[in-house]
């Protein structure tokens, strides 16, 4: 798998396995302004972004088998198997698995968490697009409960998203995310007034482990104090590109 220009950050090739994971940066395409440059999801009348030139170039760049299964994201929990025979786009779903070969799982993101799920055994892979709503909701539960693996066997990836200093909430955002975690008060600090700063990583990593996922690795990448490598819609404060967080099985 070649990397350009720092087009992709992961773990690329995971160790032992057939399984492929990998997050695009904001490098390598052709958008401009606020899309700069390699936007993979925007409004379809986001000119400047590049939308479909990306795309198309996505493949190529990061020797993918097969375009991505763009999934339609509305913060939800459904969670989707892929066959490959999905038309872009026009599934609504935040995450998604697979267990046939060549088939690419993907999810969008620009603050919220990507988090890419492989089996040790090289079975099945699966993404989901975890920002608060989803996590509150339990997208992870979903992605873990449907892929067809015992979760001791899983390894979780987890790709850049808006770090704890600059991910600030309202009391009711944090009662949302305690009401299902009713433990993770460490995963929060307290800003100015009412306000909280969460950690969307230890969140998920929590709800990981409690349903027996024992290897976590990444994190760390953080969307919103990084401009030169990720898209922010919150650092932007105005529509922007979206990154892609990819999983796929090689074929033999």
């Amino acid at each position: 798998m070649s990397e350009f220009a720092g087009t992709w950050i992961g773990p690329g090739a995971v160790a032992g396995s057939p399984a492929r994971v990998l997050a695009t940066t904001r490098r390598g395409g052709v958008g401009t302004g606020t899309w700069s440059t390699f936007a993979l999801g925007a409004p379809a009348d986001a000119e400047d972004a590049g939308l479909s030139v990306n795309r198309r170039r996505l493949r190529c760049l990061l020797d993918l088998p097969a375009d991505p299964a763009w999934l339609r994201q509305v913060h939800g929990t459904r969670c989707v198997e892929l066959d490959g025979s999905e038309a872009p786009d026009e599934i609504e779903a935040d995450a998604a698995w697979t267990a046939q070969p060549g088939v690419v799982c993907a999810v969008l993101t620009a603050d919220c968490l990507p988090v890419a799920l492989t089996d040790r055994n090289g079975r099945a892979v699966g993404v989901a697009h975890a920002g608060w709503r989803g996590l509150a909701s339990g997208v992870i539960e979903s992605l873990v409960a449907t892929l067809p693996v015992d979760p001791a066997a899983l390894r979780a990836w987890l790709g850049p998203a808006i770090g704890p200093a600059a991910f600030e909430i309202g009391p009711e955002v944090r009662d949302a995310l305690m009401s299902a975690d009713p433990g993770a008060a460490a995963a929060f600090e307290r800003g100015a007034g009412d306000r909280w700063h969460a950690d969307l990583c230890e969140l998920t990593r929590r709800r990981l482990r409690a349903l027996g996922v024992r290897q976590i690795e990444g994190g760390g990448f953080c969307t919103f104090s990084d401009p030169e490598r990720f898209f922010s819609h919150r650092r932007t404060g105005a529509p922007t590109g979206r990154m892609a967080t990819m999983a796929w099985l090689e074929s033999a």
